[in-house]
């Protein structure tokens, strides 16, 4: 961050503290909001907008490759506005798993977010470019609404971004300029070599100043998307907090026994050492390059750089949140809800049943609003969680919409929904 220190678009850091327990960074602050929820909250939207905002990502990306950085984890929840203001900066943020680079290094660790991992990491064999590609998802996103490839595992949105076609036929799709579709089937561009630099993205007609991107307001159905694609994770988050408070003595004891087991020095934090010789008592076939990849590199979804299923392995992947380099009882137990607990029949019950405060089997809208002000997330538009989630435009969420909106990919529930209309 201080490296970066200057770069109009990229979040400015104002200090870092160190005391017995923690290293405290000291941020600028952005409380204009993320970028969708911008979006959706203006209203009106044209492919100019979307350009003057490809603009700022990609010159972020610019101003980091032109210092030897890699962003390695774009995508929309990385911007956020500084304030409330129309002209408001758009501000690029969270670099934790950012990397400095020399020209013609090779990275082989595989980081990043499904949606927009560029196809090349997921081969482990990738530069800066992967960023381009990033940017070119994200953009894809701002003009239709969802992703270019999407599934609903992990493991098949992979597979659409190594081998999926980019589909312009379907809606939004016919309306949108010849200009902007050139443009992100360059950034798309599965052959790093051939896809454009973050420079040639900025000299592109459609996105330059005043340039080819018309000023014609974007079909509706975009923004409805772009509210389906982001409002979901909200309900999803609080559900997830309620579950994670109301875990039982039985359960966070059995977990308390684990950390204890792999935390022999009883210092509070896992080491790599510690985590080598836990791994190896839970019987596990892992050898010190892999968990090298597991504490340093984290990534944002499970199952990655592991060749065997034990969930203990998966535990540690995503443990490591704070990029501290060791995993605190905290963080253990936020990543053991994560991949066992949030799914389970009795947590959702409990979950759902603290949302459906009158017993009636069914989240009303005050009832979301109420959890929403318990829980401290008192900015959160609840009406349009509401409206997502509710899968049969009844006004209310059953236990069964309660379920999906759990389990199901968001962008596959974008897809339902969009059937749905």
């Amino acid at each position: 961050m201080h490296h970066l220190a200057g770069c109009p678009d990229v979040i400015s850091i104002k200090g870092a503290y160190e005391d017995a327990l923690a290293v405290h960074v000291v941020m600028e602050l952005c409380a204009g909001g993320e970028l969708f929820d911008r979006i959706v909250q203006r209203g009106h939207y044209t492919e100019r907008k979307a350009a003057q905002i490809a603009r700022t990502v990609v010159g972020v990306i610019e101003a980091c490759h032109s210092l030897g950085v890699m962003h390695r984890d774009l995508k929309p929840e990385n911007f956020l506005f500084t304030n409330d203001q129309e002209d408001s900066p758009l501000k690029a943020i969270d670099f934790g798993l950012s990397a400095f680079f020399k020209p013609g290094d090779i990275f082989n660790d595989v980081v990043g977010s499904p949606y927009y991992v560029a196809p090349e990491v997921l081969k482990k064999r990738y530069g800066p470019e992967a960023d381009v590609w990033s940017a070119g998802v994200i953009i894809f996103i701002l003009l239709s609404g969802v992703p270019p490839f999407w599934a609903e595992t992990e493991k098949e949105i992979f597979s659409e971004v190594l081998h999926g076609e980019l589909d312009f036929k379907s809606d939004p799709w016919p309306k949108i300029s010849e200009s902007a579709k050139d443009l992100v089937r360059k950034m798309l561009d599965r052959d790093p070599s051939k896809r454009l630099t973050a420079h040639e993205v900025l000299c592109h007609p459609w996105i330059r100043v005043d340039g080819a991107a018309p000023d014609k307001p974007l079909d509706p159905a975009v923004l409805t998307r772009l509210k389906q694609f982001s409002a979901m994770n909200k309900l999803k988050k609080m559900a997830l907090r309620i579950i994670a408070q109301n875990l039982s003595e039985e359960e966070i004891a059995g977990l308390k026994e684990m950390f204890k087991m792999i935390d022999t020095d009883n210092s509070g934090q896992i080491t790599f050492e510690e985590l080598k010789a836990g791994l190896k008592a839970f019987g596990a076939n892992i050898d010190e390059s892999e968990i090298h990849n597991l504490m340093q590199a984290v990534s944002n979804w499970k199952n990655l750089a592991l060749k065997q299923k034990t969930p203990y392995r998966q535990i540690i992947l995503q443990a490591d949140v704070d990029n501290s380099g060791t995993i605190d009882y905290a963080e253990f137990i936020a990543a053991t809800l994560n991949l066992n607990k949030a799914e389970k029949e009795d947590n959702l019950v409990a979950a759902f049943r603290y949302f459906d405060k009158d017993g009636s089997g069914y989240i009303t809208q005050d009832e979301l609003q109420q959890v929403c002000e318990e829980i401290g997330l008192e900015n959160v538009r609840w009406e349009e969680i509401m409206r997502e989630a509710d899968q049969d435009n009844d006004g209310r969420i059953d236990y069964n919409e309660f379920v999906a909106m759990m389990q199901i990919d968001n962008a596959d529930m974008v897809k339902k929904g969009i059937r749905r209309k």
